[in-house]
This record gives structure tokens, sequence and C-alpha cells, in this order.
């Protein structure tokens, strides 16, 4: 029998990837063999281990070391001065270290502390191409749980009790969604996973996947015993190569398990699933457009109603739900309604993944229970604004959500809180900037994408970003009057009620929000002055009227 000592544990998600962590992984083997400790010591491929900006990570345990930033040169170290001598190599660590011996615990170290991990309960700790890790982590039970205890109505009130909301964007309340699909006419009915995820700065719904495979698909067999589907499809964006790799590795080992095809684990109910990729459209993150591109149709979002639940994929009752959304279910079967609602706050239940990017010491992917502010997400886990400089915004929710000013840190992180400074939760990215910044010039970025990326089905988004971006253009090179302030804010909330989507509906919310909380900088720049020095200016009109 084998006896392993040490086990570690080597970031392979795409981002740790790019930056090298296969190579060192192969270099640690190497190295081990040489110091003849490759038979006591075991290297497993793992999920994201949050700490994006300091791929590649590993951490090794049973000391629970983390160490990030890691370099080929570092692994002859690491071997000899941690795995031989059980000295830590201090100025790779996470994670505060006081004596040789007295290590913080990685849960308790200030990255982690704040964190409530249930959609990545495994990611960086187990093998996500091993349904057998998978397995041994507790994975399949819930399935099994409902299968055996359960009928589809019983876990759709579960669902329901459990208060779960969409985890996409829109926050509708996914029981009700499941209930409005069952009840749907109609036998044949389908399940679509959506990991489309074309908002800039949004990486969650890949690192999910990439790190725990089997969970979402446990989550969608769930969901499909739930509707009454008998046909999944993930429809995944198609430059995710990892995640699609991992995904039909997941698949198939689960059909071979007996997990996914016919009489799943004896019982009556059949589901399979089927990967569709994505062409990389924004718009496709609709639904209905999604719909539409999975039919091999240009992809463009439906006029509602009739919606999905009564007539979606080839016309037939379809339930439409995030990765993240999925990933929730089994540990809501598993532990229950009242489990989940004890987590974050009494009108959104449970936690939330987000993918926090910008000017912050510790950008990556972080799980946190619903309700935490701004502030401590920024300051605590997000390690502050690096390079001495201030913070200045925060925009949640991805391009389409509200820019949020200093004023705005301790705002509870929730669906609630958030509307009601006129942003969201949205896709769950979260953009930090620093006070070098120009908040003109970030809106006209964010308004180029929308221009970019509006399908041109209806006028009111066609028409109306460009118009916005235009504007917002002429602001930029203090060639604006103050009547254009006045004309941005009319266009907005036409387009906020007009457009066939939620792309057009949102795109001006990053402009509204910019405007109001950053408005002498807007003025300033109607006056030829860019605050931050970022905007060119050369030939800016003197306007009388700002």
């Amino acid at each position: 029998m084998r006896f392993i000592r040490s086990h570690i544990l080597i970031c392979s998600g795409s981002n740790c990837q790019l930056r090298g962590s296969l190579s060192i992984m192969h270099a640690l083997e190497a190295e081990l063999i040489k110091k003849g400790l490759y038979q006591e010591i075991r290297i497993v491929e793992t999920g994201c281990l949050g700490l994006c900006e300091k791929g590649p990570g590993m951490v090794v345990y049973p000391e629970g070391v983390m160490y990030t930033r890691v370099t080929l040169a570092d692994i002859p170290e690491i071997v000899e001065e941690h795995l031989l001598k059980g000295r830590f190599v201090r100025r790779l660590m996470t994670q505060p270290a006081d004596g040789e011996d007295k290590l913080t615990p990685l849960n308790m170290s200030p990255f982690f502390i704040k964190q409530k991990r249930v959609v990545l309960k495994n990611c960086g700790l187990i093998n996500p191409e091993s349904i057998e890790e998978y397995i041994a982590a507790g994975g399949y039970q819930s399935l099994a749980m409902a299968l055996d205890q359960y009928s589809p109505d019983q876990v759709i009130q579960i669902v329901k009790d459990s208060n779960l909301r969409g985890r996409g964007g829109a926050g509708f309340p996914t029981g009700r969604k499941w209930d409005f699909t069952r009840r749907a006419e109609g036998t044949e009915k389908y399940l679509i996973c959506n990991a489309d995820e074309g908002e800039p700065g949004t990486f969650k719904d890949r690192l999910i996947i990439e790190g725990d495979p089997h969970l979402v698909l446990e989550g969608m067999s769930l969901a499909a015993y739930a509707i009454g589907a008998d046909k999944g499809i993930i429809y995944v964006r198609g430059e995710y190569d990892l995640s699609i790799k991992r995904l039909e590795q997941a698949i198939r080992q689960a059909r071979e398990s007996g997990l996914l095809g016919r009489n799943i684990l004896g019982s009556e109910f059949s589901f399979d699933i089927d990967v569709c990729l994505g062409a990389g459209a924004y718009v496709c993150g609709e639904e209905t457009a999604l719909i539409e591109s999975i039919e091999g149709k240009r992809g463009e979002p439906r006029l509602k109603p009739p919606y999905p639940a009564q007539a979606g994929l080839w016309g037939k009752p379809t339930s439409v739900n995030n990765v993240e959304t999925l990933a929730n279910i089994p540990s809501i079967i598993e532990h229950g309604a009242e489990w989940f609602r004890s987590i974050g706050t009494a009108t959104s239940s449970g936690t939330k993944v987000f993918t926090l990017t910008g000017n912050v010491v510790n950008a990556g992917l972080i799980e946190v229970p619903m309700g935490i502010t701004l502030r401590e997400v920024i300051m605590e886990i997000g390690g502050g604004i690096p390079g001495g400089r201030q913070f200045k915004m925060a925009q949640t929710g991805g391009t389409s959500g509200g820019c949020l000013a200093e004023e705005h840190l301790d705002v509870p992180m929730d669906y609630e809180s958030l509307s009601q400074y006129g942003s969201s939760l949205g896709s769950g990215a979260l953009l930090i900037m620093d006070d070098s910044h120009c908040i003109v010039d970030l809106t006209k970025c964010f308004l180029r994408f929308f221009v970019h990326e509006s399908c041109g089905q209806c006028t009111p988004c066609r028409e109306g970003t460009a118009q916005l971006y235009n504007i917002v253009d002429k602001i930029s090179k203090g060639r604006a009057a103050g009547s254009d302030i006045d004309l941005i804010e009319k266009l907005s909330r036409t387009m906020q009620i007009s457009p066939l989507c939620a792309l057009g509906q949102t795109a001006p919310i990053p402009v509204l929000s910019a405007f109001q909380y950053f408005g002498p900088e807007v003025r300033a720049h109607l006056r030829g002055t860019c605050p931050a020095g970022i905007c060119n200016m050369k030939g800016a009109l003197a306007n009388a009227d700002s």
C-alpha cells in the first residue's frame, strides 16, 4: 500500500494554465523523482483556488500552505525547504505565519475568512476530471436522495422554500421558473444551462465548470427531474476550451457510471445532456436569443410572450438556468431549504459568486454570503487598492451594472439594496477602479461595447446605444453642452422601457449612475477639463450653459 505523506494541489484552471501551471506541475514531478519523493507525495490537478491574478497557485497539505505566483525556478526550493526540511517558503505564502510551526489556517486567512463556499465547495480541493473524487466528496448523493425520497413537485417546493433566485442577472425565483415549465402542456420538455458568459470581466461560470463540472451536471439532473425534462443542453461559450473539454469528459463519465442516460440509479427517470457551442454573441446571454442560436438561427431575442416555459426550444416548454444557479441545487437538496435561507439576508438567500477585477490587490474568484458590504469585499477580501491609490468606483453586475462611488462602500451586496442605488448583482462581475481613471472615459468604453454587441433587431437598442456613445464621446472631447446631459437622461429613460431585451434596457444604467454619482467630474468635461487627465480635450469648446 502506497504511503502518502503530502498532497499538493495545483490549480489547473485556465487562468493558471496561461501562466504556466502545467509546466510547473511537470517540473514538480521531475524534482520529486530526482529527490526520491515521488512515491510519497501525490500531486492533484484542481480547479481555481481564487487568487487568479496571483497564479499559478498551489496548496501543500497536510500543512495547508498556499503558495502563489509560483515559477519554475521556485520548484527546487519548495521541494528542498518545505517537503524535505519542513520549512515554509515564506516569500511565496499567501497566509501569515508566526514562527516555523504556527500557521494561520488557509480558511482563516484574510482572503478566505469572510467567504462562504457553497458553489465553490470543491474547487481547489478535488480533481475536476475525476468522477470518483466528486463522488467521494459527496457528489450525486443529492440526486440519489431526490430520486428515492422526493417527487418532482416536492423538489420544486424545496427550491421555492429556499428562496433561490437566478444567478445569471435577472434574479427571478428559480422554483417559480421551474414550476411554470413543469405545469406547461406537453410531455417533451428541455432544460438548458446557460454558460455563454459574454459579459466583460465575468468568468465565474467558466471557473465553476473548470473546477467542478459534475456539480453542474448533478444540478441539471435535479432540475430536469423537477420539471419533467429528459433532454439537457449546456450552451457554452465557444472560446472556453477547457470548460468544454471538462464538461464533455464529465458527461462521458456520468453516462458510464449510470448517472446520465436511461433509468438513472435504477429509477424511472431518464435524462441526458449535450454540449452546444456558442459563437461569442453577448446578446445570446438572453434566454430566447440563446434558444434561437441552439436552433441554428441568428442569435436574436424573440418577442414575448410566449415565454420559454411555454414555448422554448423547438417550440417545447423549456427552462433556461445559469451555471451558478444550477450549481446551488445539490447543496439545497442535501441540506434543505431552511439551511440555505440561513445564509444571506431575509430576501436574498444564499451566497453569490463574484469575479473581482480591476484595481484591487486580490483580483480573482470569490463566494460570499448575500448582504456582505462592498467595503468588506474590496478592502478586506480584495486586500484594498494597490499602489497607494484611492478607491474611486465600483461597477457591480457587469458592464450593464451601476457605477457606485465611495459613499456606497457600505451598501449590502444583495438584490434589493443595490437596486436602490441604480445597480444590481447582475452577472457577478465586480470592476474596481482607482482615482487614476476618468469616469467619462470609462462610460464611453462601456457604451462602445454595447454598440458593438447590439444585435440590431430593435430600433431603441440599435440606434439608442449608438447615440448614447456619440454624446458621451462629445463630452469626453469637451465639445458637449449642458443640454446634452439632459438628452442623455431622456434617451436613457426611453431605452429602459422600449427595447426587446435586457441588452438595450440595461445599457444606459452605467451612464445614468456614473453621471449621477460623479456629476462634478462630468461637468468639468463640459468646461474643457478632464480631472484625471485621461481624455483628449484638445479643441474643447467653452460652454456657457454647462
